[in-house]
């Protein structure tokens, strides 16, 4: 399970990679595709209402338990993490306006996604040098199974569903290298 949560971990930071390279194309001062970009952001969007609630819940409860001087750590990152909705929010709704032709800011945007990408990673951050660590040690096989049985399984499906309808996308995930966060 661990195992899986890692690879989740390293798909997030690859789609994240995704939408850096797009903030790039942005910064150089050309068009990037904001049609992949707002794939990229729905399957961000959906996979954090999928995802983040039953991984925060359960791990909460378990280290009520198991390890209660770590709840300011698992408070702090259950609040970083509700942060980044409101701002991926944003940068979803300004992706719309884009894709229907109406005016806006490309500098104000593209400092919105920069924030947001850095917000993100630092989270990932933490959940690589503070989570994972906490559940390796805190969790018995039986909260493992429940962690599994929690958690969406419909990842893979939906990366399926993106190499099919965005080969450029899946072309990108597969040549981009997890980077150091």
């Amino acid at each position: 399970m661990l195992n899986q949560l890692r690879l989740d971990h390293a798909n997030m930071a690859r789609m994240l990679h995704v939408l850096q390279l797009k903030h790039k194309t942005l910064a150089s001062g050309e068009r990037p595709d904001f049609k992949l970009m707002r794939e990229v952001v729905d399957y961000i969007l959906s996979y954090m209402d999928g995802f983040a609630t039953p991984l925060e819940r359960i791990c909460v409860e378990r280290l009520q338990v198991q390890a209660p001087q770590q709840l300011p750590l698992m408070e702090q990152m259950a609040s970083d993490y509700r942060e980044l909705k409101p701002r991926l929010m944003r940068l979803s709704h300004d992706i719309d306006m884009i894709l229907m032709d109406n005016i806006l800011p490309m500098d104000r945007f593209a400092e919105d996604l920069k924030a947001y990408l850095e917000a993100h990673r630092g989270y990932l951050r933490h959940e690589r040098e503070g989570l994972f660590p906490l559940i390796d040690q805190h969790f018995s096989a039986e909260d493992m199974e429940e962690l599994r049985q929690a958690l969406p399984d419909g990842a893979e499906k939906e990366l399926e569903r993106l190499q099919l309808a965005y080969p450029e996308l899946y072309a990108e995930l597969c040549g981009a290298e997890v980077p150091a966060l």
